[in-house]
């Protein structure tokens, strides 16, 4: 999909499939998926959305699936965050944990069944990785996202201690470093992200930087 003239603050496009080919082609070409947990919430994009320059491609409810590319994209440098020592973080550990850590008790929620049997295909594959940060043999935080070049596009954390979430990111953020990684795409702004020294990469730059060589497999 060419990007070039797509909403730089909505979706662009609607509709298609959540396999795990689908998913990780879309991220290589800088987008991201937003399912609608359920139809009330398809309906709300339909009735918002359908005046948009944003395509239809394909599927029975096309509004249940939208797809975005903001611009800019909130990125934050691999270097820019710090381990912390009172916790133990591992890389890949506990992919299903974290996913279904992450979607516990979230409305609506985004990260519906089909999804997440994509993201685990991809974990399988070597493409999506998590995060996980533990306090003992308890998990207490964990964030998980999906490699594409020197990118690691990060859907979502959680935490059970304050600041467990970010020592989730700031431990994928050192192991990706290690293997020729460089920026943490953490897909949607805000002043938390900015707090961590997030920075907006104009989306052509951002794009340019998916193209750029691989870099080696993560856990």
């Amino acid at each position: 999909m060419d990007l070039t003239e797509a909403p730089a603050d909505g979706p662009v496009a609607f509709g298609g499939t959540l396999d795990a080919a689908t998913l990780l082609g879309a991220y290589r070409a800088g987008l991201f998926p937003f399912p609608a947990a359920d139809p009330v919430l398809a309906g709300f994009n339909e009735a918002r959305w359908a005046e948009s320059p944003a395509p239809l491609v394909g599927g029975d409810d096309p509004y249940a699936l939208a797809w975005w590319s903001p611009d800019p994209r909130p990125v934050l440098a691999v270097d820019r965050l710090r381990e912390r020592p009172r916790w133990t973080c591992t890389v890949g550990r506990a992919f299903d944990r974290v996913l279904e850590e992450c979607r516990r008790d979230r409305q609506p929620r985004w990260l519906t069944d089909e999804l997440a049997a994509a993201l685990r295909e991809l974990h399988r594959d070597g493409q999506a990785v998590s995060g996980e940060v533990w306090e003992g043999e308890e998990l207490v935080g964990g964030a998980y996202g999906i490699r594409v070049g020197p990118v690691l596009s990060l859907d979502s954390m959680f935490h059970h201690r304050p600041g467990s979430g970010t020592a989730a990111l700031a431990g994928l953020a050192a192991r990706f470093a290690a293997v020729g990684g460089r920026l943490l795409d953490v897909q949607w702004d805000s002043p938390h992200i900015r707090s961590l020294g997030a920075e907006l990469l104009p989306r052509e730059r951002y794009l340019a930087a998916l193209g750029e060589p691989d870099t080696q497999p993560l856990g």
